[in-house]
């Protein structure tokens, strides 16, 4: 079973990463996904160990982004892959068999390709564009006509500037969760707020088994 709400810690220093994850621990959410993108690689392993302290505690699911060999010594949850990353093919053949995989999309074409490696989940966007995004964000239409056109049992969940006020939305087109950073970031319980939107309790979680 996958959570609906997914929050992204992606700070800029060890301290950071670990203020806010223990934020959102305490403040509801169900799972993380670490990014360590701003993080020295010589350090990277550490922060995950402390990491993986604070989601034990809390009881939160941990995943990490990209660094997949991090998942299997840790023993994590999971992790999420992007398109630059080792193949999902070649992720599962090394993880333990009850680590999940999501991976990134943003067209049909990668999501069938995605389907298709076996992954528990994909992430489709981005919803809206940043400042940092190079390709083209997709519209509400743009989800329905995917999810529509796939008709799979793979849940797919939303990304990009996502707000409690697009959710609802966002929710109509059949997606079936959302990945978030910023919003999250800017208000800790803003989370509370994403689950009751989402109805992303533990007993209305998507029932997807790994």
């Amino acid at each position: 079973m996958i959570p609906k709400l997914h929050y992204i810690s992606q700070a800029a220093t060890a301290a950071l990463h670990l203020e806010n994850i223990q934020k959102a621990c305490s403040s509801g959410a169900e799972l993380i996904q670490l990014d360590l993108e701003h993080i020295l690689e010589n350090e990277r392993l550490t922060l995950a160990t402390e990491v993986l302290k604070i989601t034990s505690h809390f009881q939160t699911r941990l995943i990490i982004r990209s660094h997949y060999k991090i998942a299997i010594e840790l023993k994590l949850d999971g992790v999420y892959l992007l398109p630059s990353d080792s193949s999902p093919t070649h992720v599962r053949e090394q993880l333990h068999s009850w680590q999940s995989i999501g991976a990134a999309a943003h067209h049909l074409q990668d999501c069938e390709d995605l389907i298709n490696s076996d992954v528990d989940y994909i992430v489709l966007g981005p919803f809206k564009n940043s400042t940092n995004d190079s390709i083209k964000a997709l519209d509400l239409t743009a989800y329905s006509v995917v999810i529509e056109t796939l008709k799979t049992e793979t849940p797919l969940l939303a990304y990009g500037d996502i707000t409690t006020a697009d959710v609802n939305s966002l929710l109509d087109t059949g997606i079936s969760g959302l990945v978030v950073s910023e919003a999250i970031q800017q208000d800790f319980n803003s989370i509370k707020t994403f689950n009751q939107l989402l109805g992303a309790s533990s007993t209305g979680e998507m029932r997807h088994t790994f």
